[in-house]
């Protein structure tokens, strides 16, 4: 049995070990996976003896996304990128490092019948989250893509570093403030403000019609930015629990060449979080 884990600290809460054991279960492969705390002094240690182990694999979660790209010996696209990675991939050749987070976004917007291609996409926050989605988001093709973050200039660097060269997608970076005026197709929440039950100051008039406000965030109830979301007049709202499984399935994919049917999954985890509640 191949044995794979998600690193993190904390990580008692992860739900990628049901994640990946309904993977197999439904796709027929024979894998062990486990979620283990890594010190936040010891993340490369962690993982060299989960290699000695037999280790196959491994997805990482906060704080160690960076420290798991540094450690790799190869980095995907993605990876190299976003600056980030939460999927390793041992082997004969080392350490590849990719990130799914971005891919797995992408595929949940196409789930809930959502086209980037032509839209006007606002990336809320310009941390690891925003960084991880950029590369995934400009290879759909939206019309425009405005980052906005309460420190305008990290939201200009981040704009500046992905300038998107030969496409005819408008990549800006501004602060909050200068939303006003402007509407968008689709709003994604790529801050942490839902943890701490609140939510970016956005003006009235920012959610076009039939426009979808994204939360990469989950629970089993709304998170703040839903609610703002609906009170601000948007007319389709989303958490992130969906991305959650999405990128968990392109980490199976990178490890077992085999893509298992997201939706059931999607369904199940999300019935399991309405009973917990």
């Amino acid at each position: 049995m191949d044995l794979y884990a998600v690193f993190g600290n904390p990580i008692a809460h992860s739900k990628s070990p049901w994640i990946h054991a309904r993977f197999a279960e439904q796709t027929s492969q024979q894998i062990s996976y486990e979620a283990r705390l890594a010190p936040r002094d010891g993340f490369a240690s962690a993982v060299a003896a989960f290699r000695n182990e037999g280790g196959r694999g491994a997805n990482v979660t906060v704080p160690f996304k960076l420290e798991a790209c540094a450690l790799a010996d190869r980095r995907s696209a993605r990876a190299e990128a976003a600056g980030a990675a939460n999927t390793l991939i041992f082997d004969e050749r080392g350490i590849t490092a990719d990130n799914t987070d971005g891919v797995g976004l992408v595929r949940d917007l196409a789930h809930l019948g959502y086209t980037l291609e032509g839209s006007r996409v606002l990336l809320l926050g310009a941390g690891g989250a925003a960084r991880g989605a950029l590369l995934p988001l400009l290879a759909e093709a939206p019309s425009s893509l405005t980052i906005a973050n309460r420190t305008v200039e990290k939201a200009l660097a981040l704009a500046t570093a992905f300038q998107p060269e030969g496409r005819a997608c408008a990549l800006l970076g501004c602060g909050f403030d200068a939303l006003q005026g402007s509407t968008f197709d689709v709003v994604i929440n790529a801050t942490s403000s839902s943890l701490s039950d609140d939510a970016p100051p956005l003006p009235q008039g920012i959610y076009a019609p039939g426009a979808l406000a994204y939360d990469m965030m989950y629970g089993s109830d709304e998170t703040r930015f839903m609610q703002a979301a609906r009170e601000l007049g948007a007319e389709r709202l989303s958490d992130g629990l969906g991305m959650l499984v999405e990128q968990a399935a392109e980490s199976f994919f990178l490890w077992r060449g085999v893509r298992p049917d997201t939706q059931p999954v999607r369904e199940a985890l999300r019935g399991t979080l309405a009973r917990s509640s």
